[in-house]
């Protein structure tokens, strides 16, 4: 039997994500924005050896980032255009894909990945074993990395944010806990869609700051408040509804268990708690979700979580689950009350 096409083709994609990283790096669509270019000229504006970004190029091409100009030029003198999808690596985009690329192929990720085998034989994180440090703690440590980090998150889970307000009825609500909540991004999507309902932020002291200036930008200040708190801690009590977004899955079942008894707590009878995270499906097929779920074993000691995974932990809270609520992204919505 020959080696199955998927193997070849996942070992092959570490190197054409390499390329991506490359050409991310060195800035190359923003140099293409405004007309195609020679590769031999792209490598003197960036001050590489052209032959060998003419072969990162040529690759990354396949992927539909990039497209060689039909002509008779040929090795370093060929010349690439920059595609639509291209254009989203530019500096800036709001896409956030520059971010994405050079966070997840930069040194802290790529030193996090080449220790995986010791990762699971030792049970130490990427981060730990690689550079003596957890990932929070390394990402404290460096506020460019941990700022490019940000820019990411909040792009790419922007489209999340918007269907999470869409596919979940805040209607009945008038008080609305975002616990973990960031600069808001979540938060401020639900109070555009529910223009009745008003919001309380929970962050640490770092995160509030920019989350007031986010909010204000947005011109939610009137309508969101902004507490400094720690979600291990006491929360705001008596809420319709709880929030923990992209929470749990940055942390082990012990201290998740110990976040739910926090939010159980603050709630009342009639309290709601809504859990968004990438919940995993039961069976083999292909979601975002489980491979996030291999960036977090390696960067972290959380994990992505199935529906009943996250019901085992809410009952050891004393919460129960109502149900799971689909937002037609990889994202979902496990919605619970307190037991009893």
């Amino acid at each position: 039997m020959r080696t199955p096409p998927v193997v070849l083709d996942t070992m092959h994609a570490t190197f054409l994500a390499r390329a991506m990283f490359v050409v991310a790096e060195l800035g190359i669509a923003d140099v293409l924005a405004a007309a195609p270019m020679s590769c031999a000229d792209l490598a003197a504006r960036v001050d590489v050896e052209p032959e060998p970004l003419h072969q990162v190029l040529r690759a990354v091409a396949t992927t539909g980032l990039l497209r060689t100009v039909p002509g008779a030029e040929t090795g370093p003198h060929q010349r690439f255009a920059l595609t639509e999808s291209g254009r989203t690596l530019q500096d800036g985009h709001p896409s956030g894909t520059r971010d994405l690329v050079l966070t997840m192929q930069g040194e802290l990720f790529w030193s996090a990945l080449r220790v995986l085998p010791q990762r699971v034989a030792e049970g130490r994180t990427g981060p730990e074993i690689a550079c003596g440090k957890p990932f929070f703690d390394l990402m404290s440590e460096r506020p460019d990395e941990a700022a490019r980090f940000n820019r990411m998150m909040v792009a790419t889970n922007g489209g999340e944010a918007a269907a999470v307000a869409r596919a979940y009825d805040f209607s009945s609500f008038e008080r609305l806990v975002d616990v973990g909540g960031g600069i808001g991004t979540v938060l401020l999507e639900v109070l555009r869609e529910h223009p009745r309902l008003r919001g309380v932020l929970v962050d640490l002291p770092g995160v509030t700051e920019q989350a007031r200036r986010t909010i204000a930008a947005a011109g939610f200040s009137a309508r969101c408040e902004v507490v400094e708190g720690d979600f291990l801690a006491t929360l705001p009590p008596g809420a319709d509804a709880y929030l923990l977004s992209r929470v749990l899955h940055d942390w082990d079942d012990e201290t998740c268990v110990r976040v739910l008894r926090s939010c159980a707590r603050a709630m009342t009878g009639d309290s709601r708690l809504l859990i968004v995270e990438k919940v995993l499906p039961d069976d083999d097929e292909p979601h975002l979700g489980k491979r996030l779920d291999l960036v977090m074993a390696t960067l972290t000691h959380g994990r992505e979580r199935t529906a009943a995974e996250y019901g085992e932990l809410l009952a050891e809270a004393g919460l129960r689950t109502i149900r799971h609520v689909r937002t037609g992204t990889a994202a979902g919505i496990v919605e619970a009350a307190l037991a009893s």
